[in-house]
């Protein structure tokens, strides 16, 4: 039997490194303390790695999670690294190593994933408002969705702890 302990964090990291950043932050804090254990300590997937191998790798850490939390970005849902049409081994229809073709992203293949585990799905937005028409489409009407930010004067945004806290109790 498998103990489902760790929180699975996806994001598109070129663009939402800083939320990741931000949850990471308030996990480690002494003060703010959202206290979850990231399922990406478990195992770590060289750049170099096929797309299906850390796809793999994403599977083994997905299954350990309890909850899945998705930051969504301006490039969320056009993303399109980890689609096999990118991998050197892909030949244009077909994968020459053997192994099944796969045109997900791995942001949709992590979605997909977390949606079969039946795990707590939560949607944060790297942004003040939550734009449903950001989100991967599979998910867009499942889970949680909240604003990671909120707007604190005339252009200055902070990021909203009370919001993102609630959400993943």
């Amino acid at each position: 039997m498998t103990y489902k302990t760790k929180t699975y964090i996806a994001a598109e990291w070129t663009g939402d490194h800083d939320a990741v950043e931000q949850l990471h932050k308030w996990n480690n804090s002494n003060y703010w303390g959202l206290n979850f254990h990231d399922a990406h300590e478990l195992t770590q997937a060289r750049d170099t790695s096929l797309n299906c191998t850390i796809k793999s790798s994403l599977k083994r850490r997905m299954d350990v999670s309890k909850c899945f939390i998705l930051i969504v970005g301006n490039n969320t849902k056009t993303v399109r690294a980890g689609s096999c049409q990118y991998c050197a081994s892909y030949n244009g229809f077909r994968c020459i190593r053997g192994y099944s073709a796969d045109s997900r992203s791995y942001i949709e293949y992590e979605c997909d994933e977390a949606i079969k585990a039946g795990i707590k799905i939560v949607v944060l937005y790297n942004a003040a408002t939550v734009d449903k028409n950001k989100c991967p489409d599979v998910i867009k009407n499942i889970g949680i969705h909240v604003a990671m930010k909120t707007k604190v004067g005339y252009n200055f945004y902070t990021w909203n702890y009370e919001a993102v806290k609630k959400a993943l109790q």
